[in-house]
């Protein structure tokens, strides 16, 4: 039998399931794996084995019995660091929230339970998940299981990282300017970020979020499958109370025609000739499976959301988050600030009542747009994914890894679903596309996504690479 590990989280479910494998199996090839290879990436930064089984027994109990345990059944998972679940901290990557114990899980992390899933450990993040780029002074550094010189991504560096690496089927995490969907992109897997308002989330552990961030998080998952994914989000989007901003909305929508869009250069992007290329490999592969598929030349104004973006991050709260970075001292998070803060303080006192007159106006625009073309192919960055570190390499680097992510920046302010497919490598250097739909329609992100993955995807999972990262990168002399 193929290790267990190894298996598509909705393969691993079904026996667990038919009783042709226990989840106690499953949960302890989980752990066996994360022993083995966490060492190499440290992707996960915390977890307690005896909490592991003990949630795999339960599974098994249920089984027993005769009970529905659930559509994940037995299914291992690991939680971001800025995510609460039960008896473990919410350090978010900052030392000033070590301690930070949670009491309840976040309602994602609930929902994940009674889908029947096991949590498996903690995934790494940047501090204060400000980065492209993954480590910090709690936790260190993750490496990019197939390429040590690459950044595994960020936010959801470490969730990305285990999966890629074998370390649970899937990961959870959030995504306010790609951190879903670039660890994807740079570990070679699939990343979505849903809707706002299609997965509940809350922190009981800490204070109530700014409405910026309000408007733009989203808690999705990570996978090795497009499947996996879909099953992943059902799951999550169960209703909790908690979250005023979720909606009873249906995961499956109207029939559309197969018709796609594609935009090589939004907002006249710069892109390298890898990315154009596979953009327009993803295009073909859409076309192979009976999609109508037409060139565009652009998209309504992603510069103009991605200011919104910036606008609703830098004007709430941006004086508190420098105080707190300049007391946790992580290099990373003190690059961001000190890139910003010039910027913020030209900002008038109606920054965030502006900002969401704006944002009002471009996803109107976007509205329109996707209501013409159901499904629209982007680049999911201008580059392959960065050097690691290339962020903290002086401003040239900072700018260019920003204006490099305008898609990630930008689709977040309007709350719009997108997907991540990953469709290739370039030697050991992923390369994918993304897809977006209209509110509320992943369904169509994800039938797309999977016509695309049929035609071929990096094999996954993997052992990390061995070879030592590129000598001097900054993340790992400072985190």
């Amino acid at each position: 039998m193929t290790e267990l590990w190894r298996l598509p989280a909705t393969e691993l479910a079904q026996l667990v399931r038919t009783r042709k494998v226990s989840a106690r199996e499953a949960s302890e090839a989980a752990l066996q794996r994360l022993d083995a290879v966490n060492p190499k990436i440290n992707a996960v930064v915390a977890h307690r084995p005896d909490l592991v089984l003990q949630q795999a027994d339960r599974i098994d109990q249920m089984v027993a019995r005769g009970e529905d345990p659930g559509a994940l059944a037995g299914v291992p998972v690991t939680v971001k660091v800025n995510i609460d679940q039960a008896g473990f901290a919410t350090t978010n990557g900052t030392r000033l929230q070590k301690d930070l114990i949670a009491k309840t899980n976040s309602p994602a992390v609930d929902n994940l339970v009674r889908a029947g899933a096991v949590l498996l450990g903690r995934s790494n993040a940047p501090t204060f998940a400000l980065r492209w780029f993954t480590g910090n002074l709690v936790h260190g550094h993750t490496s990019n299981p197939r390429n040590r010189a690459l950044t595994p991504g960020g936010s959801t560096g470490g969730g990305a990282a285990a999966v890629t690496a074998g370390i649970g089927h899937l990961a959870v995490g959030t995504d306010t300017g790609g951190s879903l969907r670039y660890p994807a992109y740079a570990c070679g897997v699939h990343g979505l970020r849903p809707t706002l308002g299609r997965v509940p989330a809350y922190n009981a552990s800490s204070p109530e979020r700014a409405i910026g961030p309000q408007l733009m998080s989203s808690t999705g998952p990570i996978g090795r499958t497009v499947e996996d994914l879909r099953v992943a989000l059902a799951a999550m989007s169960a209703p909790d109370p908690r979250d005023p901003w979720w909606v009873p909305a249906p995961l499956q929508g109207p029939a559309a025609a197969l018709r796609a869009a594609m935009c090589l250069r939004p907002g006249g992007l710069p892109i390298v000739k890898e990315v154009e290329a596979a953009v327009l490999d993803a295009g073909r592969r859409l076309a192979d499976a009976g999609w109508q598929v037409g060139e565009i030349e652009d998209v309504p104004s992603l510069d103009e959301a991605a200011g919104v973006q910036e606008r609703l991050w830098l004007g709430n709260g941006f004086a508190e988050l420098s105080e707190a970075a300049a007391r946790d001292g992580d290099p990373g998070a003190l690059a961001v600030v000190s890139a910003f803060r010039t910027r913020a303080a030209t900002f008038g006192g109606d920054l965030v009542a502006g900002a969401l007159l704006q944002r009002a106006t471009v996803t109107r625009e976007w509205r329109l747009f996707l209501a013409e073309h159901p499904v629209l192919l982007l680049p999911v960055s201008a580059e392959l994914p960065f050097p690691d570190g290339l962020d903290l390499e002086g401003e040239a680097g900072f700018w260019r890894v920003w204006k490099a992510q305008l898609v990630q920046r930008g689709l977040p302010a309007m709350g719009l679903p997108s997907l991540t497919v990953s469709t290739n490598l370039i030697g050991s250097t992923p390369v994918g596309v993304e897809i977006v739909a209209g509110h509320f329609r992943e369904d169509l992100c994800l039938l797309a996504g999977k016509a695309i993955e049929a035609r071929g995807t990096p094999v996954a999972p993997i052992d990390p690479v061995t070879i030592p990262a590129r000598a001097g990168t900054l993340s790992e002399k400072t985190a």
